[in-house]
């Protein structure tokens, strides 16, 4: 079930009416049935491994309470649920490389591969109940309630693609009574609004250009492919902080603050504050649960690279098993560390700092979208033939992706206002100002921009949030 679904738009207002109309004893309940109706909309089968991570995590906090044995109880607890991750996401990209590095000593076998769907979220969840049992064995209390503790791993708006959720702030939120607070409420509409104009009106769109040029980068070359990354840049900003938004706004229709996610990352000066405003539940929980106890910073500047280049790659292998998205990993790592070396050495210019972090994450994420290597290589070396004549170089790009200049108006103008409220919500809290305007005011934004998403929204089919490949 997808949030920008017609399937989605009847099951959040049946659980919110019901939700509220229940007294707080039984609200845990729903919950929980609407996350697990909400996960077996996809397949049905796939119910059993949340609700095996969960039984895993669960039982194995509780025991770690025991404070015999902790070591031990923490890494099962931690294997077991990996082991389930690595089977669905990671188990056919491994048995091809052992298969491999084999035939390098002259070992000839055929690799053993599966065949079965990716769950969606599996990497999301597992990362929160490993996260879980970290806390536990480093002295939280364990969740006695097996219902808030599945719908703590099961909560159906960050569910499939997060925020991933740390314990003190989700669990006791569940197990809260909660009032119906008008503001709150209204205030999740709103995001949700904003994040349904970032996938349908921006990610959608540019996913159309982004994947006939990547579908097929050798019929492809010049600003073609310059605009294809670029769109892709953008494209997956206003797909996944999209999703965040709606997850986020509709966590509050029930009375629950989720984490925020994304803070204008295009407005970074730095890859270190890139990582600071990008996917911020995954950043940091990487920074609390390897970094640091890698030893973080403490151990030399040597170490503290090292550290920093085992959370990239750790990060580029967790988005998915290819060698495209280690290398995106290696991309960063190495970019961050260099920034660690030379960073006071380099001149502060703010605004040509931010055009270069920018740049260069466009450039990493070719190999994030990319299908192969080989894909990337083509696209790095054929995306400046013919820029020597700028005039013809930027038309024939235009004129290969089929962009008029009607339609080139409808790509630019609703980026440029997204830029210009990423900028603006630097400094405040856009939504929440225009809440204070008066009555007619704000109700012409809202109508404003409902009908701009309606109008501007592509014909084509409602795609998937990239992320839940993840």
């Amino acid at each position: 079930m997808l949030f920008n679904s017609i399937k989605y738009m009847i099951f959040l207002p049946i659980v919110f009416f019901i939700y509220w109309l229940l007294p707080h004893k039984y609200r845990k309940y729903l919950l929980l049935i609407s996350s697990y109706y909400f996960y077996m909309s996809w397949n049905p089968i796939y119910i059993l491994l949340i609700l095996s991570t969960t039984l895993i995590s669960y039982i194995s906090g509780i025991l770690l309470e025991s404070r015999r044995n902790k070591k031990i109880i923490a890494f099962v607890g931690i294997f077991m649920s990996l082991s389930i991750l690595i089977y669905f996401k990671y188990f056919n990209f491994l048995s091809s490389n052992i298969t491999k590095i084999l035939e390098l000593f002259t070992i000839k076998i055929d690799p053993v591969m599966i065949n079965v769907l990716l769950p969606v979220g599996i990497s999301f969840y597992t990362f929160q109940t490993i996260g879980y049992l970290i806390d536990v064995y480093y002295g939280e209390a364990a969740e006695r309630d097996f219902i808030s503790y599945a719908t703590f791993v099961s909560f159906f708006p960050q569910l499939v693609a997060g925020p991933i959720e740390r314990t003190k702030n989700l669990l006791p939120q569940l197990k809260q009574k909660h009032i119906f607070n008008y503001n709150q409420a209204t205030y999740g509409i709103k995001l949700m609004l904003l994040g349904f104009f970032k996938k349908l009106v921006i990610a959608d769109t540019l996913a159309i250009y982004v994947n006939q040029a990547f579908g097929n980068v050798i019929n492809y070359s010049g600003f073609s492919l310059v605009l294809a990354v670029l769109f892709f840049t953008i494209e997956i900003y206003c797909d996944f902080s999209g999703y965040s938004d709606i997850a986020v706004g509709t966590a509050k229709l029930f009375g629950i603050n989720l984490m925020t996610n994304f803070k204008s990352p295009y407005f970074s000066s730095s890859l270190k504050e890139f990582w600071n405003n990008w996917h911020i539940s995954l950043s940091t929980w990487f920074k609390d649960y390897v970094y640091i106890p890698l030893g973080g910073s403490r151990k030399g500047k040597f170490k503290t690279n090292v550290n920093l280049m085992i959370v990239f790659l750790l990060s580029g292998l967790w988005h998915g098993a290819s060698w495209t998205y280690i290398i995106w990993g290696f991309i960063h790592g190495t970019a961050r560390i260099f920034e660690n070396i030379f960073l006071q050495k380099i001149k502060k210019i703010k605004w040509v700092n931010i055009i270069f972090v920018f740049t260069f994450c466009s450039f990493a994420w070719i190999f994030f979208r990319v299908e192969t290597l080989s894909d990337a290589i083509i696209v790095i070396k054929n995306m400046f033939i013919d820029i020597i004549h700028p005039f013809t170089y930027i038309k024939a790009g235009f004129s290969d992706l089929n962009i008029s200049s009607n339609e080139l108006i409808k790509i630019i103008m609703p980026i440029i206002s997204l830029f210009i409220y990423d900028y603006v919500s630097l400094k405040i809290d856009i939504i929440s100002w225009i809440s204070t305007r008066k009555t007619f005011v704000r109700w012409l934004i809202y109508v404003f921009v409902v009908f701009l998403i309606l109008y501007l929204i592509p014909s084509s089919n409602t795609s998937e949030f990239i992320y839940f490949q993840f």
